[in-house]
């Protein structure tokens, strides 16, 4: 099969497109033939090893030479013990522990996958796992009336996070750059900031502050907050993520950093959401397996308006 590759950790150029040995589905695991697989920006910080902790179970070379966790696809083969699919079953998941998406085949546990609604097609399901969770359990809670700033929502977990709010009643407030204010309006921010002209956390105060992309201090986040608002993070650099967690407990506000539950019980109600109507999936662009080194350095240079996936054919 081939396979975009990397075997160290580096820029986009260093990828490879190989051809590979097609993966083997042990017990509990299915093998797919891969129709999609959306990039998210832990593919990014995976390829790069920045933040450190996306070193996580390879310090010093990556411990999955393929990236490419938001697939979609059709199963081609089961291994043993496998129950809930069988060959032929269209699928999608978020196969984050094993990785694998940017290829023609991927192999992942059968726990992590779900049938694949008929009303989205490959590309549309794959954006679905990974990013609307995040969205979804970040803005969890969010009532009538309140104001919501979303950090880093002109991207794909962005994007669901400014609908998801907005239907729970919210004021949203979104924060990207210069290039993604009228896609943040058009998906429905109520406000945009440029974070590059204006600092957001000298604004508000919020009740719930999401930030997807968190780099500033525990305490000038705590001056943006109302009182008895809530901030969570999702990514970020490993500095700020370490003071969240060291010193947001001290800062007088709910401040901390957003666990993700991930699987199917959390991403097909997102899902359900997009077939009836209530969710609207962007995607930026599509670029094909060849094309995997300038799709990542779209995402990692900040200008995808929402998802960017990669489409193989049937």
């Amino acid at each position: 099969m081939r396979a975009v590759v990397h075997e160290r950790y580096g820029p986009p150029d260093m990828l490879r497109l190989e051809d590979l040995p097609t993966p083997v589905p042990t017990a509990g695991q299915v093998l797919i033939r891969v129709a999609a697989t959306s990039i998210n920006l832990s593919d990014w910080e995976t390829l790069r090893g920045t933040p450190f902790y996306s070193r996580l179970g390879g310090l010093r070379t990556p411990a999955r030479p393929v990236l490419g966790s938001d697939i979609a696809g059709r199963v081609e083969t089961v291994g043993p013990g496998v129950t809930r699919f069988r060959p032929g079953d269209e699928v999608y998941g978020d196969n984050l522990a094993l990785k694998g998406g940017f290829a023609e085949y991927a192999v992942a546990p059968e726990r992590v996958l779900a049938h694949r609604p008929a009303a989205l097609d490959p590309a549309t399901a794959s954006t679905i796992p990974q990013a609307g969770v995040i969205a979804m359990q970040g803005v969890a809670g969010t009532r009538p009336g309140q104001r919501v700033l979303i950090n880093g929502a002109g991207g794909g977990s962005g994007a669901f996070a400014i609908q998801l709010a907005r239907r729970a009643g919210a004021e949203v407030t979104g924060v990207d750059n210069e290039g993604k204010l009228d896609f943040m309006r058009a998906v429905g921010a109520d406000h945009v900031i440029d974070y590059r002209r204006d600092d957001f956390t000298r604004t508000g105060p919020y009740d719930l502050i999401l930030d997807l992309v968190a780099h500033r201090s525990v305490f000038a986040y705590r001056r943006a907050l109302a009182p008895g608002g809530r901030y969570r993070c999702v990514g970020g650099s490993t500095r700020t993520l370490l003071r969240v967690l060291t010193a947001g407990p001290f800062t007088g506000r709910r401040i901390g950093v957003l666990a993700v539950k991930a699987g199917p019980d959390h991403f097909t109600p997102v899902a359900d959401r997009c077939v009836a109507g209530d969710l609207t999936v962007h995607i930026d662009r599509t670029f094909t397996l060849d094309q995997v080194p300038e799709a990542l350095t779209h995402v990692g240079e900040g200008r995808a308006r929402g998802k960017i996936v990669i489409v193989q054919p049937a």
